[in-house]
């Protein structure tokens, strides 16, 4: 209870200090790009995302918004988006949802790319996302068709499957260890393991080349890590890891870090592109100080 009071003032306080995001001219597309960009969104990240969608767009040229809303996005806030952003188009859960994957979690979210990416290059940009300089590797995935993951650790490279499942077997401590590495731990259960790679990207920020995958492919795979795993593979976390599966066995890299990285590195380096994630989204400030820089260079 008072975590998620506390979430909710940092959420209105940070909502005012980015304010002046409203004024910044709306996204300008261009027709030409093979790239678009999808987010799963909520009511309370709505400006979240404009600034997120406005830095991210002056830097990497797309030609279409998506918005999956969750729900709770009010006709107020899609007026809001659709002036923002001409011709975004907004979809809903249930549009994607699946008796074959888990439902919420995210899990629509992948869905729903696997939809996109039979005609497009797709770009899946999370709210709590801040393009802060030149993303000249995302450029050149797009541009080869190339698909992409944000890295957590320096010269992060993707792995073979069994290699993977070996190091979270290695690293799994406690008698109820996070899905993930759960998840991990078992990979070498799954039938073709042996032709198969892994990264442990970030599903906030990811890059899906037009025709990487299918729905039939993450169904599949959901279906056969939820017999291995059991029912804690409806546990949020799990549509990361699925992420994860998808960039990793299509032609793929590791964005370099820490220029790609999380709020965890804004101490030790100055990144082109950050992650808010939730537990560092509003220490110290620094979410807001660097949306303000940036809607002043947007002006």
């Amino acid at each position: 209870m008072f975590y998620r009071l506390k979430d909710y003032v940092r959420r209105l306080v940070f909502d005012f200090q980015i304010q002046d995001v409203l004024k910044v001219q709306p996204v300008k597309l261009d027709p030409n790009s093979k790239a678009v960009v999808l987010t799963q969104l909520q009511h309370k990240d709505m400006r979240m995302f404009l600034l997120a969608c406005k830095t991210f767009s002056v830097r990497v040229p797309i030609s279409k918004v998506y918005v999956l809303s969750d729900g709770s996005l009010t006709l107020s806030d899609k007026a809001i988006l659709s002036h923002h952003i001409p011709g975004v188009t907004f979809f809903q859960l249930s549009d994607f949802s699946s008796t074959k994957c888990p439902r919420g979690a995210c899990w629509e979210r992948i869905l729903a790319v696997a939809e996109l990416v039979k005609e497009h290059y797709v770009i899946q940009l999370d709210g709590d996302t801040l393009a802060l300089g030149e993303l000249e590797e995302v450029v050149q995935c797009i541009s080869t068709d190339t698909s992409f993951t944000l890295g957590t650790t320096d010269n992060q490279v993707i792995d073979e499957m069994l290699s993977c499942a070996q190091n979270a077997k290695a690293s799994i401590s406690g008698q109820k260890p996070h899905i993930q590495m759960l998840a991990e731990s078992h990979f070498d259960k799954i039938r073709d393991c042996k032709n198969m790679r892994y990264v442990r990207g970030c599903a906030g920020f990811a890059g899906f080349s037009k025709g990487s995958f299918s729905r039939e492919y993450v169904e599949n795979l959901s279906s056969e890590m939820e017999s291995i795993v059991g029912p804690r593979w409806n546990e949020w976390g799990t549509e990361q890891v699925m992420s994860n599966l998808v960039v990793a066995n299509s032609h793929s890299l590791v964005l370099p870090h820490p220029k790609y990285s999380s709020c965890e590195e804004l101490n030790r380096a100055a990144p082109s592109f950050v992650h808010f994630i939730g537990y560092c989204r509003f220490n110290g400030g620094a979410y807001a100080r660097h949306g303000r820089e940036a809607i002043r260079a947007l002006n």
